[in-house]
């Protein structure tokens, strides 16, 4: 008989883990929990169909076909028999290069074509063969029409930029150079570069030719392929071209209706305002354009539009000769009073529109120390103050505190123009050297004999060149000693830096940005959110119902065109080519503009803040006096003092508003009414809630040192702002952090506890910040009248004095 045995599990037993899950429920166990429930959200929540592999090419091949529809839309935008003829501007970059035979080249390709000059020097062509209108404009460099240039690249559709085979070494002169820097800066128009004179070449040395050149074209259009243009089939292959290309779409004025005016008629009425209308006749390009909107003349303003008539086209492709324009015009649009945009710019701020709330003790105070007068009586001996006080008073002197009044603003300029000052006395012995380097950017006669030191002084000017090497040297020594200031002896700190505060963190310390504003803030605009208010409105002006399509061959009647400001215009030179843009909704009202700007590489000379500039921003040009700040992410910036070559910052003033993008170009007025291009960029945003902090650092020496605290001295010289400061937090230039702990003495010692021990060749520094504002400055770059004081003179003419602009 067998016997059964039962085995039994040892200590030694292994025990595997258990499953993990991932400590949720599974499917399973979920609707188990459910019971056969669904959720209200699942059977109301329209499930997302996944599509089977023909289904994904079929809408693969609708999203192509959409696209490429969306691009031949906008090739026949332009171009048609029905649409505007493609406008063109013939730029020559070598003073050799004649454009007016590059235009006869392309006006004789073609035997069927039809040419027609006006006497502003406008050429319309149409090409039967190829179904398609052109228009050229021809303009040339030289010194003094960078101006003028840049304002007709602003409305054109393409550029043909010309030069010369026989000038291979030197491919684009200097004029040239200028111009294409300040046009790429600006938003070139899609470019097409022709290759002249390639048949003057010996037939063996033309390729060799070709290929420098179009290496030295790619150094600054590097898509750009050189084309020939010297027989009528490199004319009609640059026809086609500029009609069959795809254009580069410059998004400032795609968004917004623009027209060139071919022609231009003042009509002045008899009223006592001596005003009249401005008609314009041009084909209108962009978006559609209403009536009721405002538009914009560079050189002249802001204007409203009374009515818009449409014409019969002149320059249409026509089949045979009997059909011949009409003449007749007929009425498109009528302003209406109540729908018309206003052109008030600013917000006219409420006085009583604030908190009433019962002045504080210290208010109160201030106001009696303001308004407080001492009183002289004569009144006879041994009279009582009772007797005394039925005198009537004689006189009445001020004992206004005048220190209240300050400006610690006043008071750093100062300060740096001691510094200037000291600078100047240091650096005399070096202006002649800077006045040779200065001889290379004059135009000076090269004579066998020697030149003559006193006629050579006489056209210098040494004290501008004082200035200048005084300024270059404050800001050598601002960026070695960023933002130090000697703490002054005569006076208290805390009364010295008043306005200043000290922060835990620059970054994530918060700073009220409606706190203590300026009453120029008062009369500005600003959106919610700037971002989604610019979408809406160019997404709604796309889409104006009663608008004037763009295409149309209209005549436009400005209303309200001031006599004199017209007949200065005229004077000037610009009354046969004038250019119109229709503004946006709240592009006419004032705000704080924040733009983004770096350095040209051939500008030296140091920016400092709050210094006159003439800025061009999209499609307006004004003077303004900017204060700059850092590029950065936070919601605070540090101000900056100058702006140095090789920066980008971001410079913030007051401008009417203008929806991004635009190209933005700076230029300074030299001390002999020339302007050289110092700087450019973008519009940032439209906002006053931008924080620019400007910074005071006061430094301090150690006096001894121990393993965790030290003496500091010399940054205050009294016990008080040594208690005033106390809160503030040290730092070092080696990265020690510290705070006070108590004064020594009276001299200003103070005993300082840091986190490590410092070094003897240490420096402590303090931090103090301020918030700055941008002055209102704003002045619009139009013609004024020669008879005005040279004040307001020099503010809007010098700007416009086209042929004296140079760059340096």
């Amino acid at each position: 008989m067998a016997i059964e045995t039962i085995h039994k599990a040892g200590a030694l037993k292994q025990t595997n883990k258990s499953h993990k899950h991932g400590k949720h429920s599974s499917k399973r166990a979920l609707d188990r929990i459910a019971k056969g429930k669904t959720s209200v959200k699942s059977v109301t929540k329209k499930a997302k169909k996944e599509l089977g592999r023909e289904d994904r090419r079929r809408q693969a091949n609708q999203i192509r076909k959409n696209k490429r529809q969306e691009a031949i839309s906008l090739k026949r935008a332009l171009g048609g028999a029905t649409t505007a003829p493609f406008l063109t501007c013939v730029l020559p970059l070598h003073a050799n290069v004649d454009a007016n035979s590059a235009l006869a080249i392309i006006e004789g390709c073609d035997e069927d074509a039809t040419v027609q000059k006006l006497p502003n020097g406008i050429r319309y062509m149409n090409v039967p063969r190829f179904r398609q209108r052109f228009s050229f404009i021809c303009t040339h460099t030289g010194h003094g029409r960078e101006l003028e240039i840049l304002d007709l690249l602003k409305v054109c559709d393409s550029t043909i930029l010309l030069i010369s085979a026989t000038e291979a070494e030197d491919v684009i002169d200097k004029a040239g150079a200028k111009i294409l820097n300040m046009a790429l800066c600006q938003g070139l128009p899609t470019p097409m570069v022709c290759l002249m004179d390639l048949e003057s070449i010996a037939p063996k040395k033309r390729f060799q030719v070709k290929a420098n050149v179009q290496k030295a074209i790619v150094t600054v259009l590097p898509d750009e392929k050189v084309m020939s243009l010297d027989t009528k089939t490199d004319g009609l292959n640059l026809l086609r071209r500029v009609g069959g290309q795809k254009r580069k779409i410059l998004h400032n004025k795609a968004n917004r209706p623009h027209l060139f005016g071919e022609n231009v008629e003042y009509v002045s009425e008899m009223s006592e305002d001596n005003v009249g209308t401005l008609k314009v006749t041009g084909f209108l390009r962009g978006i559609p354009l209403s009536v009721n909107q405002l538009i914009h003349i560079p050189g002249l303003g802001d204007f409203q539009m009374s009515e818009i008539y449409a014409l019969d086209d002149p320059y249409k492709i026509r089949k045979n000769d009997e059909e011949m324009s009409s003449g007749e015009s007929r009425l498109l649009a009528k302003a209406v009073a109540h729908k018309q945009t206003s052109l008030q710019r600013e917000n006219i701020p409420d006085e009583m529109d604030a908190e009433q709330t019962w002045p504080t003790e210290e208010e109160i105070e201030a106001s009696k120390n303001e308004n407080k007068k001492k009183l002289i009586k004569r009144i006879p001996k041994g009279m009582s103050d009772y007797q005394a006080a039925w005198i009537p008073d004689i006189e009445e002197v001020s004992e206004n505190d005048s220190d209240d009044n300050e400006d610690d603003d006043d008071d750093d300029e100062e300060e740096e123009e001691e510094s200037y000052m000291s600078c100047e006395s240091d650096t005399e012995s070096r202006v002649e050297e800077d006045a040779e380097d200065e001889e290379e950017y004059d135009e000076v006669s090269i004579s066998d004999g020697p030149v003559s030191a006193e006629k050579y002084d006489k056209q210098m000017d040494m004290e501008e060149d004082k200035r200048t090497l005084a300024k270059i040297q404050a800001a050598k020594d601002d960026e070695v000693f960023p933002d130090e200031i000697d703490t002054p002896a005569n006076i208290p700190a805390r009364e010295r830096f008043r306005k200043y505060r000290g922060l835990e963190s620059f970054r994530t310390s918060p700073w009220d940005v409606k706190e203590n504003l300026p009453l120029d803030y008062a009369k500005v605009y600003q959106f919610k959110s700037f971002d989604r208010t610019k979408r809406r409105i160019i997404k709604e002006a796309q889409e104006v119902e009663d608008g004037v399509m763009p295409g149309w061959f209209i005549q436009i009647y400005v209303k309200n065109v001031p006599q004199d400001l017209w007949n200065n215009y005229v004077s000037v030179g610009n009354g046969t080519r004038l250019v119109i843009y229709g503004l946006l909704p709240h592009e006419h009202q004032m705000s704080v503009m924040n733009v983004c700007l770096k350095r040209t590489p051939n500008s030296s000379i140091p920016i400092k803040s709050k210094e006159r500039l003439i800025v061009q921003c999209g499609y307006r040009r004004f003077i303004v006096n900017p204060i700059f700040s850092q590029h950065t992410n936070g919601d605070k910036h540090k101000y900056e003092r100058f702006f140095r070559p090789g920066m980008t910052v971001v410079a913030t003033f007051f401008a009417p508003i203008q929806f991004p993008p635009a190209p933005v170009i700076c230029f300074r007025e030299n001390p002999d009414t020339s302007l050289a291009m110092v700087a450019s960029g973008s519009i940032v945003n439209c906002s006053p809630d931008r924080v620019v902090l400007k910074r005071a650092v006061i430094s301090g020496h150690p006096f001894k040192i121990h393993r965790k605290s030290a003496v500091i001295r010399y940054m205050f010289f009294n016990p008080e702002d040594i208690e005033y400061f106390k809160p503030c937090k040290l730092r070092s230039k080696l990265g020690r952090l510290g705070h006070i702990k108590e004064s020594l003495g009276t001299h200003g010692h103070m005993k300082c506890i840091f986190d490590t021990q410092l070094k003897s060749h240490d420096t402590v520094l303090l931090y103090l910040y301020k918030r700055v504002f941008p002055k209102w400055t704003y002045e619009d770059c139009i013609v004024s009248s020669p008879d005005t004081n040279d004040a307001g003179a020099t503010a809007s003419t010098s700007s416009l004095k086209e042929d004296e602009v140079m760059q340096e």
